[in-house]
């Protein structure tokens, strides 16, 4: 499998960030990690292992980011004023840098004329972001891989609210977006999955949360529920990932 790694100073940060490149060719991907994940846990964590076949194939490039959550989801005792702002800097640092630099590289290798979307992908609180992206950006993001994710800013920043949480908190923005908004009909063009089991740890109320909210709205979206036995945990993420990725990729 073919790696990359790449440090760059991001603009939006203030600061350097680094990033892996797995894979050739294929569509893109970006993977972001589990709550105050680092950019090497898509490897660490055997992930690279589970999107292995679609890699090799050519028919996926992941790319796999740093969170930020420790400045801004985490640090619960934290300033909510700032630590939304600082999270939306990371949204900026995203849109505007990695999704651009991801795009350039595929068409590249590709050799694809126009650029693609990405599929945002990611698990528990990189899920949240994930959605947040592609329910944000569906001019950026092509499909959605959301695994065991909350869906609320509530979740990191508690009743603090204000036009930066708003945004950045689909359970508070999708109910309000009007019924003909293009975003819509751009979300119905994608292929978005969402999954979370009802085993330890898993949280799915708030899945089924979203979900009426998607219904209510007329977005479509594979949602999920897998059984008792299914737990917060890579073992089952693996699972999940190789009953989606066909479905994501078309095949």
């Amino acid at each position: 499998m073919e790696t990359q790694y790449f440090r760059q100073y991001s603009p939006a940060l203030g600061r350097d960030m680094e990033l892996k490149v797995y894979g050739h060719a294929g569509q893109p991907m970006l993977f972001i990690p589990c709550q105050d994940g680092r950019f090497f846990d898509f490897e660490n964590y055997r992930m690279a292992d589970t999107c292995g076949p679609w890699i090799e194939s050519g028919q996926l490039m992941v790319f796999s980011i740093d969170t930020l959550d420790r400045e801004t989801w985490s640090d619960k005792s934290g300033d909510p004023y700032w630590r939304i702002r600082r999270y939306e800097q990371w949204i900026r640092y995203i849109t505007d840098e990695v999704v651009p630099f991801a795009q350039n590289m595929v068409c590249t290798r590709n050799n694809w004329e126009s650029s693609p979307e990405l599929i945002a992908f990611g698990c528990s609180l990189g899920a949240t972001h994930a959605a947040n992206l592609f329910f944000r950006r569906p001019d950026l993001f092509g499909g959605l891989l959301a695994l065991s994710g909350i869906y609320t800013a509530e979740y990191g920043f508690g009743s603090y609210m204000d036009d930066v949480t708003y945004i950045n908190s689909p359970v508070h923005f999708l109910p309000n977006m009007p019924l003909d908004h293009p975003y819509i009909e751009m979300y119905n063009q994608r292929r978005a999955v969402i999954c979370v089991g009802q085993g330890p740890w898993e949280i799915p109320h708030e899945t089924r949360r979203l979900q009426g909210i998607l219904e209510n709205r007329g977005i479509h979206a594979w949602v999920d529920y897998w059984g008792w036995d299914c737990e917060h945990d890579w073992p089952w993420w693996y699972k999940q990932v190789a009953y989606f990725m066909p479905y994501l990729l078309g095949n």
